[in-house]
């Protein structure tokens, strides 16, 4: 049986690291040639060395230069009242500009190659709100938005475009959150008692969605916000 992104090439934005690493080295494994794009060029060669000598390795800042696709984010908490007007645009400025100019930089291609799919990273909290998380919730509902927009615009050429929507995710990221509570310990049972399934995510437990979205079994699927998250919006 041929892998399942056989001739196909790959750009994952945030590369070196959690969800952005686990989908890499997933695309590799199903047959994908990657470019792989993030701010740390030593985390980003040590992936390409797990995939082998057809990885391509692009430092990049994402919110400042339109290079590739669609994993790079950040979180800030607060309150509308507490996030400052630095933090706002910066969560802005990554998690959605730089998702867009990415997007926009990459459509002549797509186009060009007859079609193709774009996968964005969105949260759960794109599509409900919670506590602390007026900038990054807003954001991420952005790119759940901007998902379907694109995904209406460009489905005529072919252009597929999805957003993967996980829940509290085990990466570098979210540690630093959990590290910053008052009592991390108590943080981390908060957080997994919140998931049916009783654990937290795993950057693996998204790569596989991700392969599917890329994949031609994913053919007739388009504009649609996927949440992976536990059951937690099942609560």
């Amino acid at each position: 049986m041929s892998p399942r992104l056989e001739n196909k090439i790959a750009i994952v934005t945030g590369a070196g690291s959690g969800i952005g690493r686990a989908c890499a080295l997933a695309l590799a494994r199903e047959g994908a040639r990657l470019s792989l794009v993030g701010r740390r060029k030593a985390q980003l060669d040590v992936v390409a060395r797990e995939i082998g000598n057809s990885a391509l390795v692009l430092p990049a800042d994402v919110s400042k230069k339109p290079d590739i696709l669609n994993n790079a984010g950040v979180m800030r908490p607060g309150t509308a009242e507490q996030i400052t007007e630095q933090q706002w645009d910066e969560t802005f400025n990554l998690n959605v500009r730089g998702l867009w100019l990415l997007s926009r930089a990459a459509l002549p291609h797509l186009r060009k190659a007859g079609g193709g799919s774009i996968i964005n990273l969105a949260s759960v909290l794109g599509i409900n709100g919670a506590r602390n998380r007026a900038a990054y919730a807003a954001s991420k509902g952005a790119v759940v938005l901007l998902t379907k927009c694109m995904a209406i615009d460009h489905g005529h050429e072919k252009i597929r475009v999805n957003c993967i929507c996980p829940s509290f995710i085990e990466t570098e990221l979210t540690a630093a959150v959990i590290s910053q509570a008052p009592d991390p310990e108590a943080a981390r049972r908060e957080r997994t008692a919140l998931h049916p399934l009783g654990r937290l995510g795993r950057p693996e437990d998204i790569a596989g969605l991700a392969v599917y979205l890329a994949s031609n079994e994913s053919a007739w699927v388009t504009g649609t916000a996927f949440p992976v998250d536990g059951g937690y919006l099942a609560v």
